[in-house]
């Protein structure tokens, strides 16, 4: 324990202290990693937390305090592996749901998830509602004259009714069409679109059965053994993307981007390449569009967007480019004078992260994908 103080107390974050001095950092930020790099000062080398800080200051300057949270608390696992791995069994003691009757009659659902346990229903939930929300975009939300409603939804056989339901409203219905569906009723008239989990992982680390990897939409990194059990209850696909037996690059041969280019750009933007947000929200768009200036659909010419920054991006008038495999966005001068690129996709809030001794390096990667 003496020892262990002591090790602490020698800890000097001098890039730390240097980048508050000179407004790179705000104190926030700074108050953030020096203490996750103080917990883990008894389990990693001085040279690894070194590598670590300095590596924590760079990304500071260039994320917000939400992503760069995400970085720290990756790296913080990686550090200390063993504390990581307490962690991911106390969540899982502590998951639990409740549901129940309120005096007004209204069902209330109330619980704590893991991430391992989260993981298929978020995709399950996240898939239809996604898939609510681009039948509302592509039907334009017309609403036919007075009259009754058909079976198909509509009024007298005219356009849908308006679906004026929010977000949490079809995440409600989505949870009882799933229910409906494990019950095997066919009283409902939604299908279930087809789902993926991605789980991300080190080949090396996945061979040896100890390390992290990372679930697609989940910013906690998991443990091998939960990935592990995660293959257990679901098929599995491993997949290396560009093998001989896909072709991921099909220029101007058709216009809307295949699953296993999906998958391939899920791998490289991680969801929303601006904002982060879970791939389940995005779609695949071309960077050069594909009627006005004749895009092709490859890889390099493709980026995964939500709607809002889809709509942010051409609104404002943004350049996104893809160089050596990693998405850059270019501000408009309405935003930044200078127009200074930014990275973004999985490399902005996920680098390649090698500290000391501590952590081995990514020998390669193999993304399974489990079918929810």
């Amino acid at each position: 324990g003496a020892v262990a103080r002591a090790g602490t107390a020698r800890l000097r974050f001098f890039h730390v202290a240097d980048a508050v001095n000179q407004g790179r950092m705000s104190v926030d930020a700074a108050s953030m990693i020096t203490a996750a790099l103080t917990r883990v000062a008894d389990a990693a080398s001085p040279e690894a937390i070194a590598d670590a800080e300095r590596y924590l200051v760079d990304r500071a300057r260039e994320l917000p305090l939400d992503g760069l949270a995400v970085v720290v608390r990756h790296v913080e696992a990686r550090l200390d592996r063993e504390a990581h791995l307490r962690r991911e069994q106390a969540r899982w003691d502590e998951r639990y749901l409740n549901i129940y009757e309120n005096r007004a009659g209204v069902v209330v659902i109330d619980g704590r998830l893991d991430p391992e346990t989260a993981a298929p229903v978020r995709a399950a939930l996240d898939g239809l509602v996604t898939e609510a929300l681009r039948r509302r975009r592509d039907r334009g939300e017309l609403r036919g004259d007075a009259g009754s409603l058909d079976d198909a939804g509509t009024l007298d056989g005219a356009a849908p009714l308006a679906d004026h339901r929010t977000a949490p409203q079809m995440r409600a219905d989505a949870l009882a069409d799933l229910a409906r569906h494990a019950l095997g009723c066919d009283a409902t008239d939604r299908t279930l679109p087809t789902t993926t989990i991605v789980v991300r992982v080190g080949l090396a680390e996945l061979r040896a059965g100890a390390g992290l990897g990372e679930i697609d939409g989940t910013d906690e990194p998991i443990s091998v053994g939960a990935i592990r059990r995660l293959a257990a209850d679901a098929e599995v696909i491993p997949e290396v993307m560009g093998g001989e037996s896909e072709v991921l690059d099909l220029g101007r041969s058709r216009r809307l981007f295949t699953r296993a280019q999906r998958l391939a750009l899920v791998e490289r933007d991680g969801g929303c390449a601006y904002c982060h947000a879970p791939p389940s929200w995005t779609e695949a768009h071309h960077i050069r569009w594909w009627e006005r200036d004749a895009g092709p659909t490859d890889l390099d010419n493709a980026v995964l967007l939500c709607t809002a920054c889809h709509h942010r991006v051409h609104r404002d008038g943004w350049d996104i480019r893809v160089l050596t495999g990693e998405v850059w966005f270019v501000p408009p001068l309405s935003v930044d004078r200078e127009r200074q690129p930014f990275r973004g996709g999985r490399a902005r809030f996920h680098g390649h992260i090698n500290f000391g001794a501590d952590v081995d390096a990514d020998v390669g990667a193999e993304s399974l994908a489990l079918a929810a």
